[in-house]
């Protein structure tokens, strides 16, 4: 069997594929190549991408890796799909999008939310899907395409549509429609999915707007053959799509997560921790989703997550709104010329504080400013806020887990900054672990993929392909810990 992979990313504001070689040494990117696409802003609140620009990146972001790997197209042993969970598209069968799709990152069905809450229906959802009524998810957002889009409701209704997330969307194109799949953390992610009883809920569905069942896709493993490249310019017929994973399930499984109180942390433009509940759905009483990590041969893997909404974004704010530096590499230079942050906090709700705390109102501060107040205590300060989300979620966390929490992976740009995973494991207590490839939501991808015709056999090679970069052990001492998450939690008070 050839060794390498084809890893497609499909992100918020483009696609990357990568090219992953496996061997006796583990697994390496050898080609990689990024594009964006356009954002649609049609009203305030409103986020739209257009599904064929989408695809279009796709294909040209795989012809780039092949390219940049110097590897032809007919060497490729399979294909894992890793993507932006949540938004939701609907596409007629000749393949044509019947509206542009509504991003995870969409509030336009915010009222919707309310009333239904307001209704009573919070509980039913929480019980059955693990997830709150948000917006954020799928559910309201094919509702609302289904009661505003003209014509739709009746092409639904006839079987002539078809929704899909956006792996779903790459698989059915990659196919040459001949596979409408998902896989189950996708699904879980939907509002329309129980995933206790692993099926698509009518119960759900007529409460999201008497969804039509048959718009649905097939709910499958996370890996496994899911359906074969047909009819593709770029890639030859007969390569197997073999994984798939929404992208922060995809890096939980890229990091080699496999036992229960696994944890790992992604750090973007927001952060985003899961930790691997196993065979257990845990309800969480702290504020956190329970989530379907993946499922494999059958079996289900459940998770508990949280998400704060800024991280990386409050370098680029200070980079771009501030101009403190010229690129965000530059913070961990600029804060380290400083011991600490001069008593200044900053809170990174630039839009309004995520899990556990869930406060859409809160807005962003700076505390504790003097004369004496330089660049470099804001940005070691912006540091630390980041650092301290993470210190409430991950204590939700073992709250609602029970677990002990003695390792935390990271990856994700803004964990190449070693004085914040300093500062992380010294607020956290535990030892931080960041691989040699930060890129695990497409390494999860590969992994899937892998798994799913072979060459792997079983999830101990998957986790020996993993490799250590760099640990970070505290060495913050229990008190000095208490000032910071004090001043912390007193400066969350007030916004």
């Amino acid at each position: 069997m050839s060794p390498y992979i084809l890893a497609i990313d499909q992100g918020t504001t483009g696609t990357t594929s990568l090219i992953v070689r496996a061997d006796a040494s583990g697994l390496a990117i050898v080609g990689r190549h990024t594009v964006e696409f356009q954002q649609h802003f049609p009203k305030p609140s409103w986020v739209e991408h257009d599904l064929n620009e989408i695809w279009r990146s796709t294909e040209q972001a795989i012809k780039g890796a092949l390219e940049a790997a110097r590897l032809a197209a007919k060497e490729l042993a399979a294909i894992g799909i890793t993507n932006q969970r949540e938004t939701t598209g609907v596409w007629d069968k000749n393949g044509e999008p019947a509206h542009r799709a509504i991003v995870w990152q969409d509030r336009r069905t915010a009222e919707r939310c309310m009333a239904l809450r307001e209704a009573g229906h919070s509980g039913l959802v929480k019980a059955r899907t693990g997830l709150v009524l948000d917006p954020y998810f799928s559910g309201t957002k094919l509702g609302w395409l289904l009661d505003n889009v003209a014509g739709l409701r009746e092409q639904a209704g006839a079987g002539k549509l078809l929704f899909g997330t956006i792996d779903t969307w790459l698989t059915w194109k990659l196919s040459g429609g001949a596979a409408h799949v998902t896989d189950a953390s996708n699904a879980s992610r939907t509002l329309l999915y129980d995933i206790h009883k692993q099926a698509w809920d009518d119960e759900l569905c007529a409460l999201f707007g008497n969804i039509p069942m048959g718009l649905l896709p097939e709910v499958r493993d996370s890996s496994g053959i899911m359906g074969k490249t047909r009819g593709l310019g770029v890639l030859p017929d007969g390569i197997p799509i073999a994984g798939i994973a929404g992208d922060q399930q995809a890096a939980l499984f890229g990091q080699a997560c496999f036992s229960t109180g696994n944890a790992k942390c992604t750090y973007g433009t927001g952060a985003f921790a899961l930790v691997n509940t196993g065979r257990k759905a845990v309800t969480s009483e702290h504020g956190l989703l329970t989530t379907i990590a993946w499922r494999l041969g059958g079996e289900t893997t459940y998770a508990l997550e949280g998400s704060t909404f800024i991280a990386g974004a409050i370098v680029q704010w200070l980079r771009d709104g501030l101009g403190f530096f010229a690129s965000s590499q530059e913070i961990e230079t600029l804060a380290r010329t400083v011991d600490d942050t001069g008593g200044v906090v900053l809170i990174p709700a630039l839009t309004g504080l995520g899990a556990p705390h869930w406060r859409p109102e809160a807005r962003g501060a700076i505390f504790g400013l003097t004369r004496g107040t330089t660049r470099a205590h804001i940005a070691r300060a912006a540091l630390e806020g980041i650092a301290l989300q993470i210190h409430d979620l991950l204590g939700a966390m073992r709250a609602d887990s029970k677990q002990p929490l003695t390792v935390l992976r990271v990856d994700g740009g803004a964990s190449a900054n070693s004085l914040l995973m300093q500062f992380q494991a010294d607020v956290l207590g535990v030892e931080i672990h960041r691989p040699q490839v930060l890129e695990t939501t497409a390494f999860g991808a590969a992994c899937l993929a892998g798994l799913g015709v072979g060459m792997f056999s079983d999830l101990g090679e998957v986790a020996r392909a993993w490799r250590l970069e760099r640990s970070f052990a505290p060495s913050m001492s229990a008190a000095v810990v208490h000032e910071h998450v004090t001043r912390w939690q007193a400066a969350l008070g007030k916004v």
